[in-house]
């Protein structure tokens, strides 16, 4: 096989990771773009020195805004991950058969004594490390999740604190930041949006369909057929 032809090979086998890597970079640089104009306009009206889009890109004031929407879009996707084990939605592609609630068993699951040739390692072993790789996709999603929201808080107590002293006022501790309007407020917006979001997707995937998308039932499958996908 020639080496374009594994690169074609390569793009249509990983198509949707690299089709959202390239526009998650399109748009955090889209973002550090409007970001540093916005961060200027600032610092231009309080007659602060500009900053060049380097230096911006290294600040506080970037990097909260970075992190808040990174804890809120893992936040969704930790609990999508975790409460569909056992939580149900009857009708829609996104949720397990009303019966089938839990964490199923090793037979269904192909772990231990009904595991493949082709299973992972670790589903063929027992003890800790099929506990761990049994979890692993929940205990990922919520390590990155608690880190992005560990790094806002600690950005934004900087980025805040050099807003205070803009306006000269005392800065605030991390601990007086954790129980700040700011911090909840940057929080909480980012929560409620991906929260309705997955609500909208569970709940409007019964009744609405898009042919040829593994998200959807097919188009002719009753609205009340549960966990059916293209």
């Amino acid at each position: 096989m020639s080496g374009r032809a594994r690169v074609r090979e390569f793009v249509r086998d990983n198509g949707l990771g690299l089709f959202f890597l390239v526009t998650f970079v399109l748009a955090l640089v889209g973002q550090a773009v409007a970001g540093h104009a916005d961060f200027n306009n600032r610092m231009a009206v309080d007659g602060l020195q500009q900053v060049s889009l380097g230096t911006y890109v290294t600040t506080s004031d970037f990097a909260v805004d970075v992190s808040e929407n990174w804890q809120s879009e893992y936040l969704q996707f930790f609990l999508y991950v975790g409460v569909t084990v056992w939580l149900l939605q009857r009708g829609s592609p996104e949720s397990k058969e009303p019966d089938k609630a839990g964490t199923g068993s090793d037979e269904e699951q192909l772990v231990g004594e009904y595991a493949r040739a082709d299973s992972p390692k670790w589903a063929r072993t027992g003890g800790w490390r099929r506990a761990v790789y049994s979890h692993s996709l929940l205990l990922v999603m919520g390590t990155v999740f608690l880190l992005s929201w560990l790094v806002q808080s600690i950005t934004g107590t900087a980025a805040h604190n050099e807003e205070r002293l803009r306006q000269l006022q005392a800065p605030l501790s991390w601990a007086d930041y954790l129980g700040a309007a700011d911090f909840w407020n940057r929080t909480l917006q980012n929560w409620q949006s991906e929260l309705l979001a997955v609500a909208s997707m569970a709940v409007l995937s019964v009744y609405l369909r898009q042919r040829g998308s593994p998200e959807s039932k097919p188009v002719g499958a009753a609205h009340d057929a549960t966990g059916v996908e293209v």
